[in-house]
């Protein structure tokens, strides 16, 4: 065929594998215009009918409304344009996709109640803003807000979330377990009274500095006693549990003695609790970070210890 051959609505059927109907629709729409009619009346079109249905079946594949696809066609618009502008649409649906599968999985690997769909649902829609209010709330609430004590604001930063503009599942996931954490007035009062304790050890003139350095000692003391298998109330542990009260006396600048274990239990009793660590862990998720040292069994270790040799 040479390209001033008339093609009847069946042959370019045939040639794009397209239905004679779906040909008749986009020719109705003005997409695809016949160039002539035959003598019975049937629609007769030119050469470039080909060329131009198979670019409206690769757009219409690609997403795009039948009005964008005729102003491509009609050069009201180019193509690079439209494709800009879907290509930013898919992109929110995307991300909404991604948020609502994130739900439904975390939903359905909790068991969740209808209360905590919603509410995770939620969550899961904030914006950026809404996000980092809720956070700085959260940790406000913690460390005291504006005027908090300058060492914490360092404190701060290494807790809060950034979750990143296009997330995958698990950061999704993550961040709604964290926020839920975040809301929950418990663990908010064991970590303003942790934050008070370091507040109040500092202020006694201890020289050890933040608190992570006593659960810095608690990893190394006890970290090799675990090791060996050696039990908390054992006798073989009154060592260890000696060395700790030791480094608690010298943070404090007091006598190693009854009151002073009892406070250390109390310390310890905060810093070991589980949600901390969890939020630590969900926190490496959703910021890529490399996953935190689990340091609940020495925790866990250094809190019965103590309790065996403590008389409340």
């Amino acid at each position: 065929m040479d390209d001033d051959t008339l093609h009847s609505i069946g042959e370019l059927a045939r040639r794009t594998g397209l239905t004679v109907k779906t040909i008749r629709f986009y020719s109705d729409r003005g997409i695809v215009t016949p160039t002539d009619r035959s003598p019975a009346g049937y629609r007769l079109y030119a050469v470039d009918a080909v060329a131009r249905l198979d670019l409206v079946r690769t757009l219409r594949d690609l997403g795009l409304d039948l009005p964008s696809i005729r102003k491509v066609m009609d050069r009201e618009i180019s193509l690079p344009e439209v494709a800009a502008a879907h290509a930013e649409a898919l992109a929110v649906q995307i991300r909404t996709l991604r948020q609502r599968r994130a739900v439904l999985t975390a939903v359905a690997t909790r068991g969740a109640t209808p209360e905590e769909t919603d509410l995770m649902h939620k969550l899961a829609q904030l914006s950026e803003h809404e996000r980092r209010s809720l956070i700085d709330d959260f940790l406000d609430s913690v460390f005291g807000g504006p005027g908090a004590d300058p060492v914490f604001a360092a404190a701060m930063r290494s807790m809060t979330p950034e979750l990143p503009d296009n997330p995958e599942d698990e950061q999704v996931q993550a961040w709604m377990e964290l926020a839920e954490l975040s809301q929950d007035p418990d663990f908010r009062a064991v970590l303003r009274r942790t934050a008070e304790d370091h507040a109040a050890e500092r202020a006694s003139g201890g020289t050890t500095g933040p608190h992570r350095d006593l659960v810095g000692t608690v990893r190394d003391l006890v970290g090799p006693a675990l090791a060996d298998g050696i039990e908390p109330a054992s006798p073989r542990a009154d060592p260890v549990v000696a060395a700790l009260t030791a480094h608690y006396a010298r943070v404090l600048g007091r006598p190693d003695d009854a009151e002073l274990r009892r406070r250390l239990l109390t310390r310890l009793e905060g810093v070991s609790d589980a949600r901390r660590e969890r939020y630590s862990q969900l926190l490496a998720v959703i910021n890529r970070w490399s996953a935190p040292e689990r340091l609940a069994p020495v925790l866990e270790w250094s809190v019965e210890a103590l309790r065996a040799r403590v008389r409340h």
